[in-house]
């Protein structure tokens, strides 16, 4: 709901002529006031967020179809449309004008993949050399021989078509920052302790309250890149926009690694999850599966990501 209301803003303001960029701050705002409204009753009011959440998703998406009146307002800025990923030309221009084959789109793939083995490869031999527990030699080279030949297939894919997409260069970008703040910085430590024992980290002398407004607040400003990113691809606005988002949010968590009890999880391995599960959206849709059955499967599989998690956390307790 709120990737809604953010998006109904942004194309109103901008169906009124507004400058583009100043229409992209004002949405990005929209979304983190909205993070901190809800992160204020959580961390400080101590209301439960799944009652916050569940209050804002009607309120939100209430009110995008006060401000569209129902109705669909078209985005026409095409400078915003191929910036943000949508449209015909929302792909990233080769500099380097490869005839048949996006060359800048091959050497992205090929960087993202040495840098991949370069920090896999020194995490591996730092933790070593502090005594610190470490996979086998032979499993992280399997696994990592597994995540590049991915990436070089898929990077292959796009260079032969028109390569990289504007939305797959934001997405990029959110990951790259928030894999550095949850596993670089005090921030994401605070964010995993309080996962793994809030009342431990209470006792350490962690203000707990900081920490989930910061997280709650964060979670609105990404929200609010959400609906700058879904009205650009849809280059339209509508009150249905981002219906059942958030199942297929909680349904990536699960599959990528995240725990029903916290204190686990990555980012790179939620994008996993989200992936897998956009491949089982976009596979029932190419299969002609009713829209009906294909909530049974998603929710079967969410089903099925929990049972895995409970039943794990079981057995290595």
């Amino acid at each position: 709901s709120v990737v809604c209301f953010v998006g109904t803003i942004g194309a109103v303001l901008m169906r009124s002529d507004l400058n583009m960029w100043l229409a992209v701050l004002i949405m990005l705002v929209v979304g983190l006031l909205i993070g901190a409204w809800q992160a204020f009753w959580i961390a400080y009011v101590k209301v439960p967020p799944f009652i916050t959440t569940l209050s804002g998703m009607m309120v939100f998406r209430g009110l995008s179809n006060v401000v569209l009146q129902g109705k669909t307002v078209s985005v026409t800025n095409e400078k915003f449309v191929q910036l943000f990923g949508g449209g015909a030309n929302c792909y990233v221009p080769d500099i380097f004008h490869g005839e048949g084959i996006n060359l800048l789109c091959v050497i992205v793939g090929v960087i993202a993949c040495a840098l991949y083995l370069f920090f896999t490869l020194r995490s591996r031999a730092v933790r070593k050399r502090n005594d610190l527990e470490v996979e086998s030699l032979t499993k992280t080279i399997i696994k990592a021989v597994i995540i590049v030949a991915v990436v070089m297939f898929f990077t292959l894919r796009l260079a032969q078509y028109k390569g990289i997409p504007m939305a797959l260069l934001w997405v990029a970008v959110v990951v790259l920052i928030y894999t550095y703040i949850t596993s670089k910085t005090t921030v994401g430590r605070y964010l995993y302790a309080i996962g793994g024992n809030e009342t431990a980290t209470k006792l350490s002398g962690i203000d707990t309250r900081k920490i989930y407004f910061f997280a709650y607040t964060n979670m609105g400003l990404l929200a609010g890149l959400a609906g700058i990113l879904t009205i650009a691809r849809m280059t339209s606005a509508q009150p249905t926009y981002g219906q059942n988002y958030e199942m297929d949010a909680i349904g990536s968590c699960f599959i990528g690694g995240a725990s029903a009890y916290g204190g686990v999880g990555t980012v790179p391995g939620v994008i996993i999850g989200a992936l897998l599960m956009g491949v089982i959206n976009i596979g029932m849709s190419i299969m002609g599966v009713d829209a009906n059955y294909q909530k049974v499967v998603k929710g079967l599989v969410l089903l099925a990501a929990v049972i895995f998690d409970v039943v794990s956390k079981k057995k290595n307790s």
